[in-house]
This record gives C-alpha cells, sequence and structure tokens, in this order.
C-alpha cells in the first residue's frame, strides 16, 4: 500500500464520518484565533520590551567590517573644507563680486 491510498483512505473515513456542528465549529475557529492574537500580543510585548532595555533579538553582531576607505572620507572632507574656505573669501571680501545688472 502506498502513501496515496493511505491518505485517500483517511480523507474519505472523515468525509463519511463527519458531523457538522456550526457551533462546534465557531467556538473552535474564535478559540484558536483568540490563542492566534494573544500569542501574537505578548510576542510584540516581548520584542519591545528586548529593544527598548537595550537588548538585541537574534544574535548579537560581535564584530563588524569597514563599509568605507578612509581615505576617500578624507578626501570628501578636503573638498568641503576648500569650499568653506572659498565661501570665506567671498564673505570677507578678499573676492569681489560685481553684479552685472548694476
Amino acid at each position: 500500500m502506498n502513501i496515496s491510498n493511505i491518505i485517500r483512505a483517511f480523507l474519505n473515513r472523515l468525509r463519511s464520518a463527519a458531523h457538522f456542528d456550526p457551533m462546534r465549529d465557531w467556538i473552535a475557529l474564535l478559540t484558536v484565533s483568540i490563542l492566534a492574537f494573544a500569542s501574537i500580543v505578548v510576542w510584540n510585548v516581548w520584542a519591545f520590551d528586548t529593544v527598548a532595555n537595550g537588548g538585541v533579538i537574534g544574535t548579537a553582531v560581535t564584530s563588524t567590517t569597514p563599509l568605507f576607505d578612509h581615505s576617500a572620507l578624507d578626501a570628501i572632507h578636503a573638498v568641503f573644507q576648500k569650499r568653506a574656505d572659498e565661501e570665506t573669501k567671498y564673505r570677507t571680501g578678499v573676492y569681489r563680486y560685481s553684479d552685472p545688472s548694476q
């Protein structure tokens, strides 16, 4: 006897012996729904409490690899420093801006 015959026989027995009771079915559905909702609420409260107290859900990362090169970051800072220096020269009067509209 193979698996499909066993499953087919089991399903046929369930169909033939099924007694439909809507009240029982609704109570079972409602009970399962309430248990699922309660478990979701408990999980969310636990997760919030863990994170709010500085904990980590799952495994904590022990070390991280740098995501960028510090020389590239230094080059970016140099560009912004040059821009700030040029702005300072305009503000202090080292450079003069001649307005063509006047």
